[in-house]
């Protein structure tokens, strides 16, 4: 381990990982899947019934992740009706609620 100068530590191991998608957003169990991927490693040495113990988990994370998303952004297209049909725009409300 590295410290820095405000007393960080940083791994000798950094690495980035860059996703794009073309002409759209990721979609929700995409992002899922990178949240479960920053929340569980399994290591390959690790024994073999914990490994596939912890990869069942994963997914299962992946999954629950990915549901409260899409709850989420149901949640969120409701509040966006809701202010575009307060501020007198009943039309555009519509077509944000049928998306």
């Amino acid at each position: 381990m590295k410290t820095d100068a405000l007393g960080v530590n940083f791994s000798p191991n950094f690495g980035v990982n860059v996703e794009t998608t073309n002409n759209r957003g990721f979609t929700p169990e995409e992002i899922a899947e990178r949240c479960a991927d920053q929340i569980i490693r399994i290591s390959d040495q690790a024994n073999p019934i914990i490994r596939e113990q912890a990869h069942t988990f994963k997914r299962h994370l992946v999954k629950t992740l990915a549901f409260y998303m899409r709850e989420a952004i149901k949640s969120d297209r409701t509040t966006v009706y809701n202010a575009l049909k307060d501020a007198g725009q009943p039309k555009l409300a519509d077509l944000i609620r049928r998306l």
